[in-house]
């Protein structure tokens, strides 16, 4: 009885004393085991705990990537000094769409793409195993044709370190790519940080408005 009380009272001073935003918790993201540029295995459970953005690529992806990794490598320069995710780290993982790639090729597309093998790693497997992490887990369209080319939709998907999907950008619009990541990359660490005691609870709330709201 008494927790309804404590989080009435905290929803009820959301709502009356200051109006908190917080991103959406769009669903769980796929789980995974998948092999990184090292050949070491890297699993979603890896992810945990960072805050993650994910990409999906294919190994040769000339021009069609620039503006994806130049959006990437643009979050990362900004989140060091524009983003403050209290305890948690910042992450970047790039999915190759590709058959079993094995971790030379992941290498070298890691290298084109800027990626350091730590903080941005490339991640390959099956063809089939792809296509259920990226296709029906994280619902971005790809298509490996017969003579080997990739057809895809360009995408990123921001994932919290709960495992929670939290921002989805498949369509260009008039704001920059960039600009929309970063901005909600900080809207999660005011989140992140204020996740304790009181303030957490308002947050919850928070949560609970935006989704019966």
């Amino acid at each position: 009885m008494w927790i309804g009380g404590v989080i009435g009272g905290a929803a009820l001073a959301f709502a009356i004393l200051q109006p908190i935003k917080v991103l959406p918790r769009i669903r769980v993201a796929p789980g995974y085991a998948l092999t990184d540029q090292a050949g070491e295995s890297f699993t979603s459970e890896s992810a945990r705990g960072s805050v993650t953005l994910y990409s999906f690529a294919p190994l040769d992806c000339d021009s069609r990537c620039d503006e994806i990794f130049s959006t990437i490598t643009e979050v990362r320069e900004r989140a060091e000094t524009e983003v403050d995710l209290g305890e948690a780290e910042f992450r970047v993982v790039t999915i190759a769409l590709a058959d079993a790639p094995d971790p030379s090729a992941l290498a070298a597309a890691a290298t084109a793409s800027g990626a350091d093998g730590d903080e941005w790693r490339w991640l390959g497997g099956s063809a089939d195993r792809v296509r259920t992490v990226v296709g029906a887990g994280f619902r971005n369209f790809f298509e490996i044709e017969g003579d080997g080319t990739v057809e895809f939709e360009p995408g990123y998907a921001l994932v919290d370190g709960a495992g929670v999907i939290r921002g989805e950008y498949r369509y260009r619009t008039v704001a920059d790519d960039a600009d929309k990541i970063v901005s909600q990359l900080g809207s999660l660490g005011v989140e992140l940080r204020h996740s304790g005691g009181a303030a957490g609870l308002a947050y919850e709330a928070a949560h609970l408005f935006s989704c019966y709201g």
